[in-house]
């Protein structure tokens, strides 16, 4: 294990220490790390010799107070707001439901372009088969113009399937990575 790698694999197992601890603890490990590798130890070696990270991050742990964690107080709705509340659900409960439709349509709508790719990609490499098979089969029966035309027009397809491919494999990726973001933004909104 490299030393970046030793210190970034600490840092994830202290999440919950404050900041300036994480990093003083850091700093000494990363002290220790070059220490021992002016007395002539690899990088590895070095590492090494320091510990395994989850034995150490427990060590830290374990040695440092850590602050308690505020209980975020519940407020309780009043009555008005609570009748306010009922009034008006016809209205925020209907909006609500039409805003989940619109992200539902949205995101089916999205995916369907996807499909629709990876369709016209599976459509030109069957053509590509069927242009090359029925081309030869017309060059030894009778047609041979039409046969050579038929073998040209399976392999077009079957560059022009090579490409859509890749495109069709980037904007599946693509897609995944904004859905992902997505929901990844909107969890983190429901937790603040």
């Amino acid at each position: 294990m490299t030393k970046l790698k030793f210190l970034l694999s600490l840092r994830d197992r202290l999440p919950d220490l404050p900041p300036e601890d994480v990093e003083e603890r850091l700093g000494f490990y990363s002290e220790m790390i070059e220490d021992r590798m002016e007395e002539g130890l690899s990088e590895e070696e070095a590492v090494a010799a320091v510990g395994s990270v989850d034995e150490i991050a427990a060590q830290i742990i374990s040695e440092t107070s850590l602050p308690p964690k505020k209980a975020k107080a519940k407020r309780q709705l009043k009555v008005w707001e609570i009748v306010l509340l009922a009034l008006g659900s016809p209205i925020w409960l209907s909006l609500l439901v039409a805003a989940f439709a619109v992200i539902v349509s949205i995101f089916a709508a999205v995916w369907a372009v996807i499909i629709c790719l990876w369709a016209v990609f599976a459509s030109l490499v069957a053509c590509a088969f069927a242009g090359v098979v029925s081309g030869i089969i017309l060059t030894f029966v009778s047609h041979a113009i039409a046969g050579v035309a038929m073998i040209a027009a399976g392999l077009i397809c079957a560059g022009l399937s090579i490409f859509l491919f890749y495109g069709c494999k980037a904007a599946t990726v693509g897609t995944a990575w904004l859905v992902k973001t997505a929901v990844s933004s909107i969890r983190k909104e429901k937790n603040v």
